[in-house]
């Protein structure tokens, strides 16, 4: 379910606020190649940061740890919003680093695939210095073995190895 961006301000301080509106469409598009791995590090650390204030308030509530203010957690499910924004933040960010890393990949790719093309007609026909005629004539010759008999022969040199692999005279 997707979150309004006046819930986001809600439960976001103003520098995450900041840092999630340039995750999402329109500010991502024009965000800089070169800066998506830093937002990515940014939203990574305040993910974490919440993450781990929510596992804290969740033992609280559950009586487990100590209370970290001055009154125990009675519940955490803000921060734990706050943690699920933070996390489609970072999927939104990475995703399109990942967009963009592909597609100049891809790009690459085709221009070397062009540039190998014009090389291979600026070589001309590979078939100009072959001969025009390439029959086979008579074919391949068989070339027999002379050590070794044929085994599956009765009557001939191979009667003792059929014999032994037969399992004996019948």
């Amino acid at each position: 379910m997707s979150v309004s961006r006046r819930r986001e301000e809600r439960l976001l301080d103003a520098g995450e606020t900041e840092l999630v509106k340039r995750s999402h469409h329109p500010e991502l598009e024009r965000e800089d190649a070169r800066a998506l791995p830093e937002l990515i590090r940014l939203l990574r650390e305040r993910r974490d940061r919440a993450r781990d204030v929510s596992r804290r308030q969740r033992r609280e509530v559950r009586g487990k740890a100590a209370p970290s203010g001055s009154s125990p957690a009675t519940d955490n499910s803000g921060t734990r919003e706050k943690a699920a924004l933070l996390a489609a933040a970072v999927k939104r960010v990475s995703k399109e680093h990942e967009r963009r890393r592909s597609a100049d990949a891809r790009g690459r790719t085709v221009s070397g695939a062009r540039r190998a093309l014009a090389l291979k007609r600026a070589a001309g026909d590979p078939a100009a210095n072959r001969p025009a005629s390439r029959t086979a004539h008579e074919g391949m010759n068989p070339v027999p073995n002379e050590r070794n008999p044929p085994s599956g022969a009765v009557h001939q040199e191979g009667q003792e190895i059929a014999m032994r692999r037969g399992g004996g005279p019948r």
